[in-house]
Order: structure tokens, then C-alpha cells, then sequence
């Protein structure tokens, strides 16, 4: 919350924008590798006196944080900015649209693939590839989405 407004001011939107995708995309590369390739990491994490798995835990523990901490201080107020060279009817239509279907359907989104690589594969070890393959591909579209908001944004502040 406190490096929110720097983020902003120093940045600006874009950059505050892509910090939730990029806490999120690091910390699900390391939490997957860990998991994925836990024999390569075994002698590391001997050395520091815990298992791949334990380390796992830790960094699954950390996005969780992370992540929160940058949803609720930049991916949240990014959110609410893009509103605002909008019309009274567009912001309220594109709220509506977001609160009532876009929250909801990514939630329930992300369970629902879960679930189908869980009965696909056998079990939530066997998908770990998997899942980790889809979160990559969800951060790359994540992306590209918010570099378009940016240049769109960008270009509706200038006309204002």
C-alpha cells in the first residue's frame, strides 16, 4: 500500500498495472519449479536444511502475500482508473459487467480447470505440468491485455 502511490507517480499506470501479473508469474515460476523439478533442487534445499517441498510451501505461502498485497495496493486501483475517461453510462455498465461476471467467472473459471486437468490426469501431482503450463499461458494474455488498456488509457488521458 505504501509504494502504491510512488508506483503511480514515478511509472505510472501501465507499470502499476503489470506488477500483479509479474509478482504472480515469478513466484508461480519458482513455487512450479520447485514442485516440477524438486530432485534438481533436493541438494539445495538439503544445504539450507529442508526439502524442495518445504521451500514449495514457503514460496506458495510468499505469492499468497504478494500477490494480495499487490492486487488490493495497484491491480485494484489500475482497475478503477481505467474508468475514469469513460461516460457516466460506460463506467457504469463496464462495472456492472466486471463485478457481476467478470469476479465471479474467473474464480469459478480457475476451479473449473483445476478440476477437469485433476479427473484428466489422476491426481493434483500429475497436473502440476499442466497447471503450470495454463498459468503461464493466463500471464502471457495478461499481459498483452494490459499493455492494450495502457495504450488505450494513456491515449484517453492526453485527449482529456
Amino acid at each position: 500500500m505504501l509504494l502504491g502511490r510512488t508506483i503511480f507517480e514515478k511509472f505510472g499506470w501501465r507499470t502499476a498495472a503489470l506488477v500483479t501479473p509479474t509478482t504472480i508469474g515469478v513466484t508461480g515460476l519458482i513455487f512450479f519449479a520447485l514442485t516440477i523439478f524438486s530432485s534438481f533442487f533436493a541438494p539445495i534445499a538439503a544445504t539450507l536444511g529442508t526439502s524442495p517441498l518445504m521451500l514449495a510451501v514457503l514460496v506458495g505461502a510468499a505469492q499468497n502475500i504478494l500477490s494480495k498485497s499487490s492486487k488490493y495496493s495497484l491491480f485494484d486501483p489500475c482497475k478503477e482508473m481505467a474508468y475514469i475517461p469513460l461516460d457516466q453510462e460506460s463506467k457504469t455498465k463496464g462495472k456492472a459487467a466486471v463485478d457481476v461476471i467478470g469476479n465471479p467467472l474467473g474464480k469459478s473459471g480457475g476451479s473449473l480447470i483445476q478440476q477437469i486437468m485433476i479427473f484428466a490426469v489422476g491426481s493434483l501431482a500429475a497436473a502440476t505440468p499442466y497447471l503450470a503450463g495454463i498459468l503461464g499461458v493466463l500471464i502471457y494474455f495478461w499481459y498483452k491485455a494490459a499493455n492494450s488498456l495502457g495504450d488505450q488509457f494513456e491515449e484517453a488521458m492526453e485527449m482529456e
